[in-house]
């Protein structure tokens, strides 16, 4: 396993992988530290939150400069990814007592109600494109529900992985809470398998997703997934064109372009879509490219050289096609990690830019004739992650976001996750949920708890 620097092109450090003597002495460390956990109070639970919470804030600058060094992304990106962490884990001290109270369900018992209760050791099997976001968004959760954790982050990426372990360790969490284990992606299998995991969450790409889901289902294990995306960006004629164009550009380079709900199919209304694209143009060109070190770089380099080589054959193809360039970019070599912005119009389906999650600044130009063949084309791909839809007229974006297929829709704004609100896809994006209520009670035993006995007088009178 390797520590790599895709600006340099060079191998910072090399991991051996945990042998299997290793991996069965975390799972058993895990194991019964669970029997500990689960018997904490919410109290004791949040102090550890708030204390992660805390590092993660005192670590921003060393957890910013490893995300550059390891994955590309900038050093003020990778702050503000550390800040979101630890806002996530404090919200969750604050709430998870209040959203896994008991829920008293009338019924013909004394007394009935549903408990909910975590169910054990909860691995996780997470991508290298927001390093520490997509684990704590999973961790903070599952850790205030009694749960603990296991890591199996992506390859190339390890020092992110080890450095949120030690955060975790760090802030009072007992050893064996949560574990990174440095495995190759051939190892998963075997953890779901053990009946000591309980549950699997993933996020990645839907060819992964959907190896995990099937070993998670010989073994009955619970799951959610979030998978890729091709988000729709929706931009009727009535739009306001300025505050829409500079969106576009902005949710087109979040992470250089690698992120699931960073938009990249763009459903434009004819009339307006000459001055969008020529908008949209000149705010991608505009993004500084450079050393993600240094603070006035907006993007930096992709991951790994090959996944620029795959995205440079994706709009190879769709331009063989009959896609037009309109903005040109991309590697300046085969082999580079660099992706300077391209923007593709004509954009048809059967081309990779239309029908394929393009994981890189690759933006996709498809034009409608009015709302009705907006919401069909917004709609058309086997994805269904995030969208956005922009319109002055509020009333019409609203009933525009029911219509259309995704697991979030965002009127005149740009998409995030945020701890308050659930997250999570339809389609081949996945299913389950992360982050809000929802996500904290995806890995719980939802027990249903009946009280035999004559009712109360006041329940009774009220039941009748």
């Amino acid at each position: 396993m390797e520590s790599y620097n895709p600006y340099t092109d060079k191998v910072l450090r090399r991991f051996t992988p945990h042998s299997a003597a290793q991996v069965e002495r975390m799972l058993a460390q895990a194991d019964k530290t669970f029997q500990q956990w689960r018997r904490t109070t919410f109290a004791e639970r949040a102090q550890v939150l708030h204390r992660a919470a805390a590092l993660l804030r005192e670590r921003q600058d060393e957890l910013a400069r490893l995300m550059a060094l390891e994955m590309g992304k900038p050093v003020t990106d990778g702050r503000a990814e550390a800040q979101k962490c630890a806002l996530t884990c404090d919200f969750y001290a604050e709430h998870a007592e209040h959203m896994l109270r008991d829920e008293p369900v009338q019924t013909e018992a004394r007394r009935s109600y549903i408990a909910h209760q975590p169910l054990g050791a909860v691995l996780a099997v997470m991508p290298w494109n927001f390093p520490l976001w997509q684990v704590v968004r999973f961790a903070a959760p599952a850790l205030m529900a009694g749960n603990v954790g296991l890591l199996k982050h992506a390859s190339n990426v390890p020092q992110c992985a080890l450095a949120l372990e030690k955060i975790f360790r760090d802030a009072g969490l007992p050893q064996g809470g949560f574990r990174t284990l440095l495995l190759e992606s051939k190892a998963v299998e075997p953890l779901i398998a053990d009946d000591r995991v309980r549950a699997v969450t993933l996020t990645g790409s839907e060819g992964a997703g959907s190896q995990v889901a099937a070993a998670a289902g010989r073994y009955i294990k619970k799951t959610v997934l979030e998978l890729g995306g091709s988000d729709a960006f929706v931009v009727l004629a009535d739009a306001d064109l300025g505050l829409a164009a500079k969106t576009a550009a902005q949710a087109r380079m979040i992470n250089a372009g690698q992120s699931c709900i960073a938009a990249k199919r763009f459903v434009v209304e004819k009339s307006v879509s000459a001055e969008f694209m020529d908008r949209m143009r000149e705010h991608l060109q505009a993004y500084r490219a450079g050393d993600p070190l240094e603070e006035l770089t907006q993007y930096g380099p992709l991951a790994r050289p090959d996944l620029a080589d795959d995205l440079a054959q994706q709009v190879q193809k769709s331009v063989a096609a009959g896609a037009k360039v309109v903005l040109q970019g991309g590697q300046p070599k085969a082999g580079s990690a660099r992706f300077a912005p391209v923007m593709l119009a004509n954009v048809k389906p059967g081309m990779p830019a239309y029908d394929e999650e393009t994981f890189g600044p690759v933006a996709s130009i498809l034009v409608a004739r009015d709302e009705q063949q907006a919401i069909r084309l917004a709609n058309d791909s086997r994805f269904g992650l995030g969208a956005a839809v922009w319109t002055r007229d509020e009333e019409r974006g609203q009933r525009v976001a029911r219509e259309l297929e995704a697991g979030a829709v965002f009127v005149n704004a740009l998409v995030k996750s945020s701890p308050e609100m659930p997250f999570g896809g339809v389609k081949k994006s996945g299913y389950g949920r992360e982050l809000s209520h929802l996500g904290i009670k995806e890995f719980v035993n939802q027990k249903s708890i009946w009280v035999a006995g004559e009712k109360p007088e006041a329940a009774k009178n009220l039941a009748e």
